[in-house]
């Protein structure tokens, strides 16, 4: 084997040791997350299902009406009649994180304007299409996500 055949292999071989460990950690996989206590379920078929324990200060926001929280590309809101709401957060018009307004009920693009009512249907654009809604269900302080 000649010099320069020989570096080219090694390279090549170091390359893939060293890619391996970050090409993996980019794939999908239904590890749990550590901050619901291993309680999520986020499979490759794109279903989800994790709690979320409102007695923690991570979540405090969800004890009031009108509060609301992000967690894994979900929003989730208290309605100010003290209902549970998940929605997807991009904006299906430009991705940007949606936010809720207690006020007037309803998900709000801070970057088009684009608004949603409580069910993800559009309520005005620039945004054409719904945010997904995911099923919620409050058992104690603990709130299921669930599709």
């Amino acid at each position: 084997m000649k010099r320069h055949e020989f570096f080219s292999t090694l390279g090549i071989s170091a390359g893939m040791i060293f890619m391996a460990p970050v090409v993996s950690s980019c794939s999908k996989d239904s590890a749990s997350d550590p901050d619901t206590g291993g309680n999520t379920n986020n499979n490759n078929n794109g279903s989800i299902d994790f709690t979320l324990d409102l007695s923690t200060p991570t979540y405090a926001a969800l004890n009031s009406n009108g509060g609301s929280v992000v967690k894994s590309g979900i929003i989730i809101a208290r309605t100010s009649s003290g209902n549970f709401v998940a929605l997807a957060s991009a904006c299906t018009h430009a991705g940007t994180t949606v936010g809720f307004e207690s006020s007037a009920n309803r998900f709000h693009c801070s970057n088009h304007s684009s608004n949603f009512g409580l069910d993800g249907s559009v309520l005005n654009g620039p945004a054409t299409s719904a945010l997904k809604k995911y099923n919620t269900q409050l058992t104690g302080t603990n709130l299921r996500i669930f599709a």
